[in-house]
């Protein structure tokens, strides 16, 4: 009889782990609460305009062709990823713009309008991030971090490579121009974290688009989500959309009984959650919860919130990239506000997504499709959502007309938004955060949550919030961390019982 796997999510790292898994030899069933398969990843269409919830930026796309190759498929003949040209524009409060371009050449180029020094600057930033990628990627990113020892193990590397430093500060060690060490300190908030805490390992990440390139999918991550679950299907992995799982029941330190919104499920050999841990514990391990001696949950450090503004414009603003970051005049202390003061201020930075400079299919002839992600304060903040979220989308509306897109009052269409109580609700994210726990030092690798339960002898984690971290490529790595503990626990049943 074959081992029965649950995967509780839907995410890409729920994905990614059903389809490891039923590889594996497991018959796996991928739960998902909401109507569609993604997550974070689910596709809004409205009147002709389409817009991806989530992921826009694709790196690292080895991943993806990992996934395919396990069943004998070639990514590229079932999706298209351009790579961009620019990565991403800055534009920056007093009008000026940076590039950040596919070649160092055209990066350099873009760099001597700021400061002629910086070139060399920017040199030296992206060999130390090599050596942190040696290590942060390559050798932790797909390794599990279950035993404190084998933290201690690279904890050398780690002091070496200055990973107690935060990205803010290995990057003005290098830079010095004010305009440029905001552009290459701004990696973190993709992934939930603020520059000035983030551990600098995720200064990585500028290696990491330089090694693979930075790229759309043609049809957007819907499209992706979308040959995934044929994949999915093909493997035989069973779909359960509009399920939400109320309770995991622990008997004998194991889960025994999974409670749904629509019946019990038993009969399975393990679980993974793709669902926040933070939330899995609190809410759904309630039961077990109150045995815990150590709770962590209350005394963890939480990605911002988001404030998320859909739209179509009537035109087409074509001077506007495909990812632009558009950033008002504070920095730091804008970002005291929104992570530790848990305030909603007037002022605010954006990253706007403009697909339709790509592929005209997110929006009708002659119209642009966008996607404005603003940080804001997640729920621990004394906010009312209800009331503030028209005034903020009235505000960003203002901003950009005023700048990057004239005259967008009279041009915009089909407007709606997701803010924090959004991710709580729709995405069972703890305090609404957008990306699960922040990825500070102390909350890095092993001091992040365990790919596998400690205590619970079938309870794994593939998960923004459990190691190596959020983002697309972490997730991704996440499933394989997970695959890597359960390949080595077959084998070693396999030894035991010969």
């Amino acid at each position: 009889m074959n081992k029965r796997a649950i995967v509780i999510g839907s995410g890409f790292g729920g994905i990614a782990i059903s389809l490891r898994l039923q590889k594996l030899g497991y018959e796996t069933t991928i739960i998902e609460k909401l109507d569609q398969l993604g997550g974070r990843a689910r596709v809004f269409e409205i009147n002709g305009f389409k817009h991806d919830a989530g992921p826009t930026v694709i790196t690292a796309p080895f991943l993806f062709d990992e996934l395919f190759n396990l069943f004998g498929k070639k990514r590229e003949e079932h999706l298209n990823f351009v790579p961009l040209e620019p990565w991403y524009r800055y534009y920056f409060h007093d009008g000026k713009t940076f590039d950040y371009c596919s070649t160092i050449e055209k990066t350099n180029q873009q760099i001597r309008k700021f400061n002629t020094d910086d070139v060399y600057g920017y040199k030296k930033l992206l060999n130390q991030s090599i050596k942190i990628f040696d290590v942060g990627f390559t050798q932790l990113a797909d390794k599990p971090f279950i035993s404190f020892f084998k933290m201690i193990k690279v904890v050398p590397n780690l002091i070496f490579l200055q990973s107690y430093l935060t990205v803010s500060q290995l990057v003005n060690k290098y830079l010095k121009n004010p305009y440029l060490r905001k552009a290459f300190s701004i990696h973190p908030l993709l992934v939930g974290g603020d520059p000035h805490t983030t551990t600098s390992i995720y200064t990585l990440i500028h290696y990491l688009e330089r090694k693979w390139g930075v790229f759309f999918c043609m049809g957007g991550t819907g499209k992706i989500v979308k040959e995934l679950r044929k994949l999915m299907l093909h493997a035989g992995i069973k779909i359960k959309i509009n399920t939400e799982v109320k309770e995991l029941i622990v008997e004998n330190n194991k889960i025994s009984k999974i409670i749904t919104n629509d019946e019990e499920i038993k009969n399975f050999d393990l679980v993974v959650c793709n669902a926040d841990p933070p939330m899995v514990y609190s809410n759904l391990l309630k039961k077990y919860n109150l045995k815990r001696p150590f709770k962590r949950e209350k005394n963890l450090l939480y990605s911002m919130g988001l404030f998320v503004l859909f739209f179509g414009t009537k035109i087409k603003y074509n001077d506007v990239a495909h990812h632009t970051i558009w950033m008002t005049e504070r920095f730091k202390s804008l970002l005291n506000d929104i992570f530790i003061n848990k305030k909603l201020t007037d002022d605010f930075s954006l990253y706007i997504h403009r697909p339709t400079a790509t592929d005209k299919s997110f929006a009708p002839e002659g119209c642009d499709s966008f996607y404005v992600l603003c940080p804001v304060p997640n729920l621990q903040g004394n906010i009312v959502w209800e009331k503030e979220s028209e005034k903020i989308k009235d505000r960003i509306i203002s901003e950009l007309s005023k700048t990057i897109m004239p005259e967008l009052e009279k041009t915009i269409t089909d407007v709606f938004w997701m803010n924090p109580k959004d991710f709580k609700n729709d995405y069972n994210s703890m305090h609404g955060s957008g990306f699960s726990i922040a990825p500070i030092f102390t909350q890095s690798a092993w001091f992040r949550y365990h790919n596998k339960d400690k205590k619970i002898k079938n309870l794994y984690f593939s998960a923004a919030g459990s190691h190596p971290g959020a983002g697309i490529p972490g997730v991704l790595s996440s499933a394989k961390v997970v695959e890597n503990i359960i390949r080595s626990e077959l084998k070693n049943d396999r030894k035991h019982r010969s």
